[in-house]
């Protein structure tokens, strides 16, 4: 039907909302709607139908179909996994409460940490023993092994995760024990410690093989209804699923190591604020991402999204490392919290307004959606306040009540504390402002930037009605909510280039180096990488990227170290040195000298290049249009309603310059411009706030 023009379709799912996207050629729609939480593929499906509808199109024009979700971190974090047991090392039961026997704050005498995945009655040790350079020391006991299998079946366990000493260094025993399990308990899932995480660490290893192991059978089911009923509505296209490092990977892949997808819509959502960053030529941007359920922050340099190795999942403090369970995977580097439109608001024990992360989600959603929600939630207070259009929230699609949030607002938040419906929104919508601009500056502190030195862009459902608030708070004098920023995360994976990364830990050091060992380990990882990337890439090229996570001798963690995509030689050891050490004296101010260094781990990066957007033409400015209408705001700060323009964002023109406060509404969210901002239409169709020159 669709004759010449590829069409792709990206889709997201979140905890409150389904976001769709559908790209034909170069005209896109998109679409919202309600997550469906026991049967995730029925919103995805449903919405697929609408916005096909929408373009004349069918599902069996669909050339690509990219998928991302928060479908396992929300098992993580509601505990809804499968019933997971780990078989270790005899004398290594512990390891996951043992940890690295670190505290992330040594002076709490009560500090709650978060309850391990496989509990210790699920925990079980065989005899077998590795070493650190991968000899056999104590053969595996398989008689042990098998022996575990009706005490597993007994307990009702569906999955098993396998994790042995020093398994990165030689797998032999952990795969011998996955051919075990299968043969005593044919179809149960099994996640090997030397597959989904081969590197060194016992405590972040095997946390990474018991998230997979838990979360595999829910993720693996989905995937696998989500194939077969694309496959009923003739569906002949590729099916990709977004990683958390921001690559994307195939639904095969996907379905082996699951626990790589625990960040894949934030990834799409720093995509997205990446290539805006690009286009508009912003070389310092914070991305600030407001959904339904979390916000998401994330630091932004020269057009490249921070990354890491190592990502926590349910912390139970929300801004302290250490304190939740660590996921060992590439990652792109961010902060999350709970504070979504869908979080709600309550007075706690000491009379203060507290915001999450406890969060309404679709079922029954916020009060104001008239779907049984009792409890506030923060879409309540920006209702109440004035700042959403109840008639046109999510382009009509779902009415909103604002009776029913003020009524929501007073019993839980404004009764207690002796406020009126209205000031009690504008104390949520205050907090839950204070908490994301707090997380942006824990995350600008952590890594040395200056928060106030960046460019804010907003993107998903309710970032927009809080960036200018939030920007205030950090002191921010710009900010830019583009186009499609409803759905942005949707968007960034129509973006994200298809990638996969391999780590593995072999220790090396500088002062004795073996050349053509390590440079046949990197020629293994790049053929095994490729083989992952290049059925999907159809003949586009692929690049690698290597690189060494690299130490002083005795240090505990590693800075890594960009390598040549060639056999290493003799002459690249001097090389390797000195970027070390210019690396190491960028961020410690001085290198240390003569002292011996070595390699713990080794990655190589397979990807297709990303898709580049065009830089933007600056546009003369003119005043907007007479305003479609206008909005009875609550202004919190002076106590009372005020009457500010609603323009519509289709009817501005590149250039349309209005000065705040205003709302600039359109169906997939609406964006608040404050009293301290100006906003302008850019030749991309972004609206931009600046800070007025008399603004402090």
């Amino acid at each position: 039907m669709l004759e010449g023009a590829e069409v792709r379709l990206a889709v997201d799912i979140g905890g409150t909302f389904t976001d769709i996207v559908l790209d034909v050629g170069q005209d896109r729609k998109t679409r919202k709607v309600l997550t469906t939480p026991q049967r995730p593929e029925q919103a995805v499906l449903g919405g697929m139908r609408l916005i096909l509808a929408d373009a004349r199109a069918h599902i069996s024009d669909i050339d690509v179909f990219i998928h991302g979700t928060t479908l396992a971190t929300n098992a993580i974090i509601e505990r809804r996994g499968a019933k997971t047991a780990l078989i270790a090392t005899e004398g290594f039961r512990d390891v996951l409460d043992i940890g690295t026997e670190s505290r992330y704050d040594q002076y709490d005498l009560s500090i709650d940490k978060p309850k391990p995945l496989a509990p210790r009655g699920l925990r079980f040790t065989v005899p077998e023993r590795i070493d650190a350079h991968g000899a056999v020391r104590l053969p595996l006991d398989e008689t042990a092994v098998r022996a575990l299998a009706p005490k597993l079946r007994e307990l009702g366990v569906e999955s098993v995760a396998v994790a042995f000493l020093h398994s990165y260094a030689n797998p032999e025993h952990e795969r011998r024990a996955a051919a075990i399990m299968a043969e005593e308990m044919p179809g149960i899932s099994v996640t090997l410690s030397s597959a989904v995480c081969p590197e060194i660490r016992e405590y972040e290893r095997t946390s990474t093989a018991v998230a997979n192991a838990y979360v595999q059978p829910l993720i693996d089911g989905y995937l696998a209804r989500m194939a077969d009923a694309l496959q009923v509505e003739q569906f002949r296209g590729a099916i990709y699923l977004v990683t958390s490092g921001g690559g994307v990977t195939s639904i095969e892949t996907a379905r082996r190591f699951p626990v790589r997808l625990v960040e894949s819509g934030p990834a799409g959502g720093a995509i997205f604020a990446a290539q805006i960053a690009a286009r508009l030529g912003e070389s310092k941007v914070l991305s600030f991402d407001m959904g339904g359920t979390t916000a998401k922050i994330c630091l932004i340099e020269k057009y490249q999204p921070e990354t890491s190795r190592v990502f926590e999942v349910d912390r139970a403090a929300r801004f302290l490392k250490g304190s939740g369970l660590p996921v060992r995977i590439p990652v792109i580097e961010m902060v999350e919290i709970g504070a979504g439109g869908g979080s709600i608001a309550h007075v706690d024990a000491m009379k203060r307004v507290t915001v999450g992360p406890e969060s309404a989600s679709s079922e029954p959603g916020p009060a104001c959606y008239g779907r049984g929600g009792q409890r506030p939630a923060v879409t309540d207070a920006d209702v109440a306040l004035g700042m959403i259009d109840p008639d046109a929230f999510a382009a009509g699609t779902i009415k909103l009540d604002p009776e029913l949030s003020k009524q929501a607002l007073l019993r839980d938040v404004g009764a207690p504390l002796g406020l009126s419906a209205e000031t009690a929104a504008y104390a949520v919508h205050e907090v839950v402002c204070e908490n994301m601009a707090s997380a942006a500056r824990v995350h600008a502190v952590e890594r040395g930037a200056v928060v106030g030195q960046h460019t804010l862009i907003a993107f998903g459902g309710a970032a927009p009605l809080h960036a200018a608030r939030v920007a205030e708070k950090i002191g921010v004098s710009r900010v830019i909510v583009p186009s499609n920023a409803g759905v942005g995360s949707a968007v960034g994976f129509l973006a994200a280039p298809i990638a996969y990364e391999l780590v593995r830990s072999r220790h090396v050091r500088l002062d004795d180096f073996d050349t053509e060992a390590v440079s046949d380990l990197l020629q293994e990882m790049a053929t095994e990488a490729r083989a992952l990337v290049e059925p999907g890439a159809a003949g586009a090229p692929v690049r690698e990227r290597r690189a060494a996570f690299m130490r002083y001798v005795g240090q505990g963690h590693e800075i890594t170290v960009e390598l040549p995509n060639r056999p290493l030689t003799t002459a690249d050891l001097a090389g390797l040195r000195q970027q070390f050490e210019a690396d190491y004296s960028a961020m410690f101010e001085r290198p240390i000298p003569g002292a011996a260094i070595e390699v713990l781990s080794w990655s190589v990066l397979a990807t297709t290049e990303a898709r580049n957007p065009p830089a933007v033409a600056s546009v003369a400015r003119q005043p907007a249009a007479k305003a479609s209408g206008s909005r009875k705001f609550f202004d919190g700060r002076a106590g009372e309603v005020i009457e500010i323009p609603l323009y519509r964002r289709e009817d501005m023109a590149p250039g349309a310059t209005i000065a705040g406060p205003a709302v600039i509404a359109e169906d997939e969210t609406s964006t608040f411009v404050s009293t301290s901002f100006d906003a302008h239409i850019d030749g991309a169709g972004s609206i931009v706030m600046e800070r007025k020159a008399a603004s402090s």
